[in-house]
């Protein structure tokens, strides 16, 4: 018996963009109540095709992908998708679940395999641990003040250089240098080509690394 989708929602959770593609129309509208409820957005998907549309309109945070769907073959699925899609979440759900199965579909990065049936609760933690593991959830603002205080320590670490070294080199100071490393704040456009130029990197090739 299917857990039913309850009122409570941990209240440090990240909410999550989830698209699930499965054949089974009841466990589509099982998923889509008991994660709504959970405050995730959530497409459900019955064919790839539209999965893929899905994917195209707005890549989600976290792909649910059923491997059994009769005439559609869920391998299949996941090499488009990682053909096409190569960083997206995937966690797969599946009523057969196998050890070959488990290893093949691990080779193609994965993040977590879940069998039917399951514990709401299991699902949960498996959400929770790949927001966790990619850094979802989160603004794109938020996100990439994170990113590029990330890059930026380092880049300045690879070259040995203290705070103040930097600050002397592309004249943004210590505390402003400290903010930004630290996510707190995004630096202006003027300051990220400074840093960058000091540090003989490109603000571009950063800014692609974030996925912007």
């Amino acid at each position: 018996m299917k857990d039913q989708p309850t009122n409570e929602i941990a209240s440090d959770a990240p909410t999550l963009d989830i698209v699930a593609l499965d054949d089974d129309a009841d466990f589509r509208e099982y998923i889509r109540a008991a994660l709504e409820t959970d405050g995730h957005t959530v497409r459900v998907c019955a064919t790839p095709d539209e999965c893929y549309e899905a994917n195209e309109e707005r890549l989600p945070d976290v792909l649910l992908l059923d491997m059994n769907m009769g005439r559609h073959s869920g391998q299949e699925v996941l090499e488009t998708v990682r053909d096409r899609w190569s960083k997206l979440c995937v966690i797969v759900i599946t009523g057969h679940p196998s050890m070959e199965t488990m290893r093949t579909t691990f080779k193609q990065d994965v993040f977590d395999y879940i069998a039917k049936p399951f514990s709401l609760d299991v699902l949960r933690a498996a959400l929770a641990s790949a927001a966790s593991a990619f850094d979802l959830g989160r603004s794109d603002a938020a996100r990439l003040r994170s990113e590029l205080g990330r890059r930026i320590r380092l880049a300045r670490t690879e070259k040995g250089w203290t705070l103040k070294e930097l600050s002397e080199s592309s004249g943004v100071s210590v505390s402003q240098l400290s903010s930004i490393e630290r996510g707190a704040h995004l630096p202006s456009l003027e300051s990220l080509v400074a840093v960058a130029s000091a540090l003989d990197d490109a603000p571009s090739r950063w800014l692609d690394a974030a996925g912007f």
